[in-house]
């Protein structure tokens, strides 16, 4: 077995941290909001808006890849106005891994903040609210507090699973070594390339991130 190339080993494994924390903040304050939001919310078909934001968690990868990459191609309107205000195209970018993270791992955030707050004794709620504080105080001094387990388990899905994901990325990111390819994608590429080494130390690297998030979020749950 040949020696890892360190020089190669790197740049993947630090973008898919970078993508991972950014994806990681961005889908947790999505994800809060979006499962306050339902639990307050009356409006009719309730139920059909929850089922568009889980679609994600059971579509194939490549199928939300491929919907990104129709939504925010150069020839959607979408995608036109980006490149216009930002005089470049999100597709094949280290945003567009962003985007497919963040939409992969909100259903999960979704979920599991959703569940936290049905899970808030709604009484305790009432009584502060009743003593005369306001919907954001509530909130953020009684209903976030109790939640902070889940929401930390939900920071800990989030990043996980932005860090593992594949098929949406490689759709609309691609795999432009040092610009988007992250640690999944360099993973399958060095296996169809028959590069054991390599594969190998970037399953490791990704296997032990994850055990130490799991580890630290069974620590502090």
């Amino acid at each position: 077995m040949t020696a890892v190339n360190w020089a190669e080993f790197w740049p993947p494994v630090q973008l898919s941290l970078q993508v991972a924390s950014l994806s990681c903040v961005i889908v947790l304050v999505l994800g809060v909001l979006a499962a306050r939001w339902i639990k307050r919310s009356r409006i009719r078909g309730k139920l059909v808006l929850e089922t568009i934001f889980m679609l994600p968690l059971v579509l194939p990868p490549t199928v939300v890849g491929f919907l990104l990459l129709v939504i925010l191609g150069r020839r959607s309107w979408l995608g036109q106005w980006i490149e216009w205000l930002f005089h470049a195209s999100v597709i094949f970018s280290w945003w567009a891994a962003v985007l497919a993270s963040i939409v992969v791992a909100f259903p999960l955030v979704y979920q599991t903040m959703k569940t936290a707050f049905d899970a808030v004794d709604r009484s305790l709620e009432d009584s502060a609210r009743s003593a005369g504080a306001g919907e954001w105080q509530v909130f953020r001094y009684i209903t976030l507090p109790l939640s902070y387990p889940s929401l930390l388990t939900a920071a800990i899905l989030g990043f996980a699973r932005s860090l593992g994901e594949f098929g949406a990325t490689l759709m609309i990111a691609g795999n432009i070594p040092n610009k988007t390819q992250t640690v999944p994608t360099a993973i399958y590429v060095a296996v169809d390339a028959g590069n054991q080494t390599m594969a190998w130390a970037w399953t490791i690297a990704i296997v032990l991130i994850s055990f130490i998030m799991l580890l630290v979020a069974r620590r502090k749950t």
